[in-house]
């Protein structure tokens, strides 16, 4: 877990997409197999394998077709309460007053 928060987004892009081509060669699937079950341009299933680089959309695309888009229903869950008993109403936000110039 800290080797994962200690990594930078490109180092994790290159990660994830390391990890997705690994699973569709398990898949003993081609990359043109994979842009056409995903709706994903070839070129994009390319460029992804790569650099790490595509759009969010097209890898929850890939991430289906490889089996493994469940892993994105745990992005940004909010967190726990300690205590259900000890839970406070949040404040609401006010806006700063406006500041008034004296002719």
């Amino acid at each position: 877990m800290l080797d994962s928060i200690l990594k930078t987004p490109q180092e994790v892009r290159c990660d994830i997409a390391a990890r997705a081509q690994a699973r569709r060669l398990a898949l003993n699937m081609s990359q043109k197999e994979l842009a056409a079950r995903s709706g994903v341009s070839l070129g994009s299933v390319k460029r992804f394998e790569t650099t790490g680089e595509i759009s969010l959309s097209s890898l929850l695309s890939i991430a289906m077709v490889l089996n493994d888009l469940g892993a994105f229903a745990e992005l940004f869950i909010p967190p726990r309460p300690e205590n259900l008993f000890t839970l406070e109403e949040p404040t609401p936000r006010k806006r700063a007053g406006r500041k008034r110039h004296e002719s």
